[in-house]
C-alpha cells in the first residue's frame, strides 16, 4: 500500500493501472516511462472519489435522486444532475485528501522550481475507454489552473462532471451501475502552447495504415478537439515521414490563457496573431517531422494505431 493512498506521480503509473487512474492517467505514465516527452504531473487517484462520495454521503443522496429517475424525460434528467453535480460542489473535500493534495502541489512547484505553477486539471474515467462501452470525453478537462485552492475545486468539478445529465443517460442506456464508474483527475504542468492539435498514426479517413493525419491550429488545442475551428490537415507517409497531402484551413479563432481570469479565451486569429496566420500553414516541416517521429515511438510502445 503506497504511503499516498490518493496521489501517484506518472512515473508511479503504468498502463494496467486504469482502475486506480482511469485510462487517460494510466497512458500518460506509460508514455513517460517509455521515455515519451509529457508535460509532469500526478494523479488524484480514483480512490479519493469514491472514499469522498462514500465518507461524506454524497451517495446515498445520489441514489435516492437517481431511484426512479425518467432519463426520457429532459427536464427532469437536467434538474437532477445539476442537484447532484451542486452537492458535490457543496460537499467539503476529505481532509485527508485535501491534505495530500496541497502537499502534491506544494512538491510539484518545488519539483518544478516556480513561482506561478499553472496546471490543466483533466478527468480520467475508470471505465474510459472499455471496449462494450465508451465513456471518453463525457467528463471536463479544465485548462489554465493556478494555485492549490483552484486546483481543489477543479477537481471537484471533474468529480461532479461523472454525473451530467449526458454522462447519467449514457450509464442508464448501457445499463452501466453508476458507482462501478469512478474517476481519477489528472493535473499536469499546463503548456502555453502557441500551436496545438490532433495526430492519428493511422489515417481515420481511407484506414491506411501507411499514413498518418495531422490536424493542427493555433493556441491551445481545446479549439480543434472542440470543433471550434477547421484545423489545417496534414497527410503524411508513415515510411519517411513525407507529407503527401495538406489542407490549409483559415482559422479565425484560437484559444489562449485568460490573462484576466482562471482559465481560457476565445480570440480572432487576425487581432492575437496578425490577418497574414489566418490562412497560413501552422506546423513547419520541422515539427511535423519531430510529431511524426515521436508518434510512431508511440505506436511502438502500444504496437496498435494511436490517436
Amino acid at each position: 500500500m503506497s504511503e499516498h493512498p490518493y496521489i501517484r506521480w506518472f512515473e508511479e503509473i503504468h498502463k494496467e493501472d486504469i482502475p486506480l487512474v482511469g485510462g487517460k492517467g494510466a497512458n500518460l505514465g506509460e508514455l513517460i516511462n517509455g521515455g515519451v516527452k509529457v508535460p509532469p504531473g500526478f494523479c488524484v487517484t480514483a480512490k479519493a472519489y469514491s472514499e469522498f462520495i462514500e465518507e461524506s454521503n454524497v451517495d446515498k443522496y445520489i441514489l435516492e435522486s437517481i431511484n426512479g429517475l425518467d432519463i426520457d424525460n429532459n427536464y427532469q434528467l437536467q434538474q437532477t444532475s445539476a442537484e447532484i453535480r451542486s452537492v458535490i460542489m457543496d460537499t467539503d473535500i476529505l481532509e485527508p485528501i485535501d491534505k495530500e493534495i496541497r502537499e502534491a502541489y506544494a512538491q510539484f512547484q518545488r519539483n518544478l522550481q516556480v513561482d506561478d505553477l499553472y496546471v490543466a486539471v483533466r478527468s480520467s474515467a475508470t471505465a474510459e475507454d472499455l471496449p462494450e462501452a465508451s465513456f471518453a470525453g463525457q467528463q471536463d478537462t479544465y485548462l489554465e489552473i493556478e494555485g492549490v485552492e483552484e486546483v481543489i475545486h477543479h477537481i471537484k468539478k471533474c468529480w461532479a462532471s461523472l454525473w451530467t445529465a449526458r454522462a447519467i443517460y449514457y450509464r442508464e442506456q448501457q445499463d452501466f451501475n453508476h458507482f462501478d464508474v469512478s474517476l481519477s483527475a489528472v493535473v499536469q504542468k499546463m503548456v502555453n502552447s502557441k500551436k496545438a492539435g490532433v495526430l492519428f498514426t493511422s489515417n481515420p479517413i481511407n484506414e491506411d495504415h501507411n499514413q498518418m493525419m495531422i490536424n493542427a491550429s493555433w493556441g491551445l488545442g481545446e479549439s480543434v478537439v472542440s470543433g471550434m475551428v477547421s484545423p489545417d490537415e496534414y497527410i503524411v507517409d508513415k515510411r519517411d515521414n513525407s507529407v503527401i497531402e495538406k489542407h490549409i484551413a483559415t482559422k479565425n479563432f484560437l484559444i489562449v490563457k485568460n490573462e484576466k481570469a482562471v482559465g481560457t479565451t476565445k480570440v480572432a486569429v487576425k487581432e492575437f496573431l496578425g490577418e497574414d496566420l489566418v490562412t497560413e500553414q501552422c506546423l513547419t516541416e520541422t515539427e511535423i517531422n519531430q510529431l511524426s517521429t515521436d508518434a510512431l515511438r508511440i505506436e511502438e510502445l502500444y504496437n496498435s494505431p494511436q490517436d
